[in-house]
């Protein structure tokens, strides 16, 4: 099966390019050419991996990038940009992008790149049943939403449900609130961050075993993290 890469590129020569030569190679592609348009397709299709340049029109790249992280962290997306400066591939590393190539960038670079993140994210097996989640004795299957923590059955009401199952999706991933808010809320949402705090208290309290560390864990100043240890973050 060929690899899809989705290209979101504002400048139309350059998507082109991008496309010819992906395609030459054997992969599958498709191309926006504004922020909004590729979140839209990165959305109702399934992706291999991603180019995303910074300046778009309508929701710059950053943003793009910051609502896919929001609810998938695990499709490589690899910066294209203008800008050299360091502060921004250091924020573009931040919110999730695996690797970014600077224009005017050399294709065979950019091709071997490509090559790399695929690799590296190609999953090891094909996991057994997809819906089922699974991490330090919480269980979560999102077919019959069924959740357990260490075989005991745990009852959460839909927005519990949701957002321990983000946690779980992202499990060792420091999420902010914001992140949180955009992924179980939604991105329209305008209430007070503090909901996701709030909810969080819920939710330990269902899930937490005694005598065991707590699963859901703060991290000063950013939001929470899902993992088994309990060092301090």
């Amino acid at each position: 099966m060929k690899n899809r890469i989705l290209i979101i590129e504002d400048e139309e020569n350059i998507a082109r390019v991008l496309q010819l030569e992906l395609e030459f190679e054997g992969y599958e592609t498709a191309v926006a050419h504004t922020g909004p348009d590729g979140l839209i397709l990165y959305r109702e299709q399934s992706w291999d991996l991603v180019l995303l340049d910074l300046m778009l029109p309508g929701v710059n790249g950053f943003d793009v990038l910051r609502r896919v992280r929001a609810t998938e962290a695990n499709t490589p997306v690899i910066l294209l940009t203008a800008k050299g400066e360091v502060e921004d591939k250091v924020t573009g590393l931040d919110l999730g992008a695996n690797d970014y190539v600077t224009k005017p960038f050399v294709i065979e670079e950019l091709l071997a790149r490509i090559r790399t993140a695929l690799r590296f994210s190609a999953p090891a097996a094909v996991k057994a049943d997809p819906d089922l989640h699974e991490f330090a004795g919480l269980s979560m299957n999102e077919k019959t939403r069924k959740v357990s923590r260490d075989g005991m059955t745990v009852e959460l009401t839909p927005r519990e449900y949701d957002l321990l199952l983000y946690l779980l999706k992202h499990a060792r991933q420091v999420l902010s609130r914001e992140q949180i808010l955009d992924a179980v809320w939604g991105y329209d949402y305008y209430g007070d961050t503090n909901v996701v705090d709030v909810y969080i208290r819920y939710v330990r309290k269902k899930i937490d075993v005694k005598g065991k560390p707590a699963l859901i864990q703060t991290v000063r100043g950013v939001g929470y993290v899902l993992k088994e240890s309990a060092d301090a973050t």
